[in-house]
């Protein structure tokens, strides 16, 4: 073998290799774990609602990667609040990411009602509840995330408190707490430490943390906090005794919850078993309840029947649910 075909053979190794490297570095630039947390901690704050210079920036690469898709998305009115309602879920979804599954579901429903020769109404109707379906699973994900975060409070205020008493600033107790804080209330306290670093005001940056996060007991840190800043005292000591009423309401309410345990239970029996008999009569001799969407009548009943039981679960459900 010559030594100009070696040297052809170690230059192609060579060439092969930087162009992997060149292939990984660009992936992990754009897609990499430090990327997608960048563009986390951009989300979460345009979704703050702040109006520093850049804002729109960050509302744009938030809402959709599209420019054409970005102009429509923002004649839509009322378009943050979603985008706030999606960053509290954490799920990394854009706007134009969560309309565009929302509208494939639909579209799917659709199709397959269409498949199986349905009618018109009962296809709308899929399609619907698709839809309702995937934004309740959005919902269900961003109360879990709150009722993390709200859990996660009391603990984060003895740090932050701990840390102030040890002769850290409020700005170095914020970082504290998103560099060794669980998540993902690591992450709301990472953001309002990067605010106050973009050169917003602490006030500001924590009425943005209230805005994200929908909890009453952080609203009562934000506000506390606020007020200390305009008229002094020892923060330490307030955060301290914030963090004891917050976990002398949890078990309060966790009593709470016991004690009105079985009326829950009772709401469900109720709203559930008219359509569980529904079903096993209709198992058992579906001419006898056929009669309610066959005859004039029975659809009107069936329909009164709806409207009383709606207004009976709503009652029931405020009667359970009891705030603190």
């Amino acid at each position: 073998m010559d030594l100009p075909y070696i040297v052809f053979l170690v230059l192609a190794f060579l060439a092969v290799l930087l162009f992997l490297e060149g292939v990984y570095l660009t992936w992990n630039a754009y897609l990499g774990p430090d990327a997608r947390r960048i563009e986390r901690r951009l989300q979460a704050i345009s979704a703050g609602g702040n109006n520093i210079a850049g804002a729109s920036l960050l509302r744009k690469r938030m809402l959709s990667d599209a420019p054409g898709i970005e102009h429509l998305l923002l004649r839509i009115p009322r378009i943050h609040a979603l985008d706030r309602f999606l960053v509290q879920s954490g799920m990394g979804l854009t706007v134009a990411r969560f309309l565009g599954i929302a509208a494939a579901l639909a579209l799917a429903c659709v199709f397959t009602a269409a498949l199986m020769d349905l009618p018109l109404t009962v296809t709308l109707g899929a399609a619907v509840a698709c839809v309702a379906v995937w934004v309740l699973f959005v919902q269900r994900r961003r109360m879990k995330r709150m009722r993390k975060i709200e859990k996660q409070l009391p603990d984060t205020l003895d740090l932050m408190a701990r840390a102030m008493q040890a002769g850290h600033a409020f700005s170095s107790a914020l970082r504290l707490v998103g560099s060794e804080g669980p998540p993902p209330i690591a992450e709301e306290f990472q953001t309002v430490f990067d605010e106050i670093n973009f050169g917003i005001s602490a006030e500001t940056a924590l009425t943005h943390l209230a805005a994200r996060v929908v909890s009453s007991d952080l609203r009562f840190f934000v506000v506390a906090v606020v007020i200390q800043r305009e008229t002094g005292g020892n923060l330490a000591e307030i955060l301290a005794a914030i963090a004891a009423l917050m976990r002398e309401r949890e078990k309060l309410a966790g009593a709470v919850r016991v004690l009105s345990a079985e009326g829950r239970i009772s709401a469900w029996i109720l709203a559930l078993m008219p359509f569980v008999i529904a079903g096993a009569i209709t198992l058992v001799n579906r001419g006898f309840i056929s009669r309610l969407w066959t005859d004039p009548i029975g659809v009107r009943m069936v329909g009164v029947s709806l409207g009383l039981m709606a207004v009976g679960i709503w009652w029931m459900s405020r009667l359970v649910k009891i705030r603190i």
